[in-house]
């Protein structure tokens, strides 16, 4: 791990520790947890929300200006919508994608579940993630939380990571793993 990845870890840690002590106090930790996920898919369906998020060009101000229209359309509770001008306002918006992984794993374990980082090509129908929670539930005897992201470069399958497990069945890998091969037999 780098120093970078790490005190962008730590940074996020002690964020989504206080968001969730905060949302355990108010018995809202499902809603919080929820406001988080669509906040998460925003950035990862809009690349200018994932630009005015991890890029530093934008002044503090800015951030929390565009934070707050964006807080406001996307109609979330005033905890959240405090908390990511807080983010902002304190420059720590880059860490934000970090938090909810980070307040998503707090949740789980409050709950006794297991988190489940899914990330394929394309986004997965219900039906799939339906599919996959059941087949990853009956393989660790435990309720799991999918946290599902979209990734093109992987082509097509999926990589489950549980933990320090991973699970790899992505196109991308196996054609990687056939011209290694092959650069073995040639």
């Amino acid at each position: 791990m780098t120093d970078r990845t790490s005190s962008v870890s730590g940074v996020a840690e002690r964020y989504a520790s206080a968001l969730f002590d905060l949302a355990r106090d108010d018995s809202a930790i499902d809603e919080v947890q929820a406001e988080l996920e669509k906040i998460a898919a925003m950035i990862d369906e809009s690349t200018d929300f994932r630009r005015l998020v991890v890029s530093p060009v934008f002044s503090a101000e800015e951030q929390e200006r565009a934070i707050a229209v964006i807080a406001d359309r996307a109609g979330v509770s005033t905890l959240i919508g405090n908390f990511l001008r807080l983010l902002a306002r304190n420059r720590r918006l880059f860490a934000l994608p970090d938090v909810v992984r980070a307040f998503l794993a707090m949740a789980a374990r409050h709950r006794g579940q297991v988190t489940a980082e899914v990330t394929s090509a394309h986004p997965l129908s219900d039906a799939h993630m339906a599919a996959l929670r059941t087949a990853l539930k009956e393989k660790l005897g435990k309720d799991v939380t999918l946290s599902a992201h979209v990734n093109p470069a992987l082509l097509g399958g999926l990589v489950v990571k549980v933990g320090s497990r991973m699970i790899d069945t992505s196109l991308r890998t196996r054609l990687m793993t056939v011209k290694a091969k092959l650069k073995e037999v040639g």
